[in-house]
């Protein structure tokens, strides 16, 4: 004999299985909403933000240059931002300054600008005609004049005078054969500027076939110095030390030569 049986499902089951599909649906709809935020944010930052003005534009400038005028010379104003601003182009623009000796331009996205400037810095001075007056012609290690100043200008204060150049002027540049000679001398500044200091006056004497002579006269010494194009910290350190010598001794020399690594010298014959 077979019996039938039905059993009945408790009402804690049922309110489960709809509280499970509540919370499903509650899911699905934080995780739309969600899609859509997170979209909406990407399309703002990819899409929006680079087509923005920039929100902050930071400028290491240089004297001589304010920050307005560096802009200009960039090419950035109000309406610049990070897709429509090319690097490269404003580092260009802003190198082409004569004062400017380099120029580092960094976009951060989506909307910041850095410029960093480095100036040109003089480790020479010449003397250059301006009307009817002698001015001084600023020259820095890549051998390129960025500036004039007054003869007696303190900012020419350490700084040895280049003579024997031929025509000196603003935005020029000295031959290649002499680059040598003021990148030799910004190292020396910045190791030992004192060394430099020591010296008043490097002539460039040119040789009969190639070349030239650098003659260097001492501040504290009557005895001129010539040497080969070679001036370097240890041969002016050496050279100093000679001088010392010399001028301690009873006859002194009015030039010492040592285009050949050694001294040599003659004295002055003495009219009578």
């Amino acid at each position: 004999m077979t019996s039938d049986f039905s059993y009945a499902v408790p009402d804690s089951f049922g309110t489960k299985a709809k509280s499970t599909r509540k919370i499903e649906k509650g899911l699905k709809r934080l995780l739309v909403v969600a899609g859509i935020i997170i979209a909406a944010e990407l399309i703002w930052l990819f899409g929006v933000s680079p087509f923005i003005p920039f929100s902050t534009i930071e400028v290491q400038g240089i004297a001589g240059l304010q920050r307005a005028e560096i802009l200009r010379l960039a090419g950035i104003d109000d309406t610049s931002s990070f897709v429509s601003t090319n690097v490269k182009e404003v580092q260009e623009r802003l190198s082409a300054n004569i004062l400017v000796e380099s120029a580092v331009v960094l976009k951060r996205f989506p909307d910041k600008l850095s410029i960093f400037l480095r100036p040109r810095e003089a480790v020479a001075v010449t003397l250059t005609n301006s009307g009817s007056r002698q001015a001084l012609a600023f020259v820095d290690r890549q051998g390129v004049y960025f500036k004039t100043g007054q003869a007696d200008s303190s900012e020419a204060s350490g700084l040895p005078v280049l003579s024997g150049v031929e025509n000196p002027g603003l935005n020029m540049r000295l031959p290649p054969a002499l680059v040598p000679l003021v990148e030799n001398l910004s190292v020396i500044e910045s190791s030992s500027p004192e060394l430099l200091a020591a010296i008043s006056e490097i002539r460039i004497e040119r040789k009969v076939w190639d070349g030239f002579d650098l003659v260097l006269f001492p501040v504290h010494s009557s005895i001129r110095v010539r040497l080969e194009n070679n001036l370097t910290e240890d041969v002016l350190r050496y050279t100093l030390l000679m001088l010392n010598v010399f001028e301690s001794g009873i006859e002194k020399p009015q030039e010492i030569d040592f285009r050949s690594g050694m001294g040599s010298y003659k004295i002055k014959e003495q009219s009578l």
